[in-house]
């Protein structure tokens, strides 16, 4: 089983982008409002993390509960998640990834995040022995992520049930109140483990090197 190589050199930098120094972070793709981006930053203090969010009503609401709730080491970011990792993160660069209840995708199974070529590129930019924590209300899309680990990807996982008074965000909280079955996969990513992006450097450096040539 294999899949495409993603094209990452065709992605375009996010508007407004801003350039991340290469020192060890945590990124979480769809912070949404907030909540677990606060709630994260709250109990590891001295962790960066940067808290992604396309949709624009959603990042105003995260910024402006991070104004209430200050924290030094929490940066929201308003962008698509792809083009910004690609121009931001550096290789083995990310501690811990978190995509808590993405988008399901009915669909278009193609882009879930475990059927994306970008996966492989994601990787690349974790450290070894660094986690992706992929949360979901939906057993079969954590069935269907699973294979994948097992098939594709290759990677050692544990899969956990989520704890029914968790309050991470918006949508656990809602599910978990309904009753629903809510679960994840803490993916690690072992040492030694090679992607076809491991020396790929960020395109923004790319970007910055061009424009001095100007």
């Amino acid at each position: 089983m294999s899949i495409r190589q993603f094209q990452a050199q065709r992605m375009q930098a996010p508007r407004d982008f801003i350039a991340v120094p290469n020192t060890p972070i945590c990124v979480e793709i769809g912070a949404g409002k907030g909540k677990h981006a606060l709630l994260f930053t709250g109990q590891n203090p001295q962790k960066t993390l940067y808290a992604i969010e396309r949709t624009k009503e959603k990042f105003m609401a995260m910024q402006k509960q991070h104004q209430l709730e200050p924290r030094e080491l929490l940066n929201p970011i308003h962008a698509d998640a792809l083009p910004w990792v690609v121009h931001a993160l550096f290789p083995s660069q990310v501690e811990q990834f978190f995509i808590l209840y993405p988008n399901p995708e009915p669909h278009n199974p193609a882009q879930r995040w475990l059927n994306m070529p970008f996966f492989e590129f994601l990787l690349s930019r974790l450290q070894p022995n660094g986690t992706i924590t992929l949360a979901s209300n939906i057993p079969e899309y954590i069935d269907e992520a699973e294979q994948q680990l097992l098939q594709l990807w290759k990677l050692p996982y544990e899969k956990q049930k989520i704890a029914t008074d968790s309050a991470r965000t918006h949508f656990e909280v809602k599910y978990l109140e309904r009753g629903e079955l809510c679960q994840q996969l803490v993916i690690r990513k072992p040492d030694g483990y090679s992607t076809r992006f491991d020396d790929f450097a960020p395109l923004q450096g790319q970007n910055a090197q061009e424009q001095s040539d100007v």
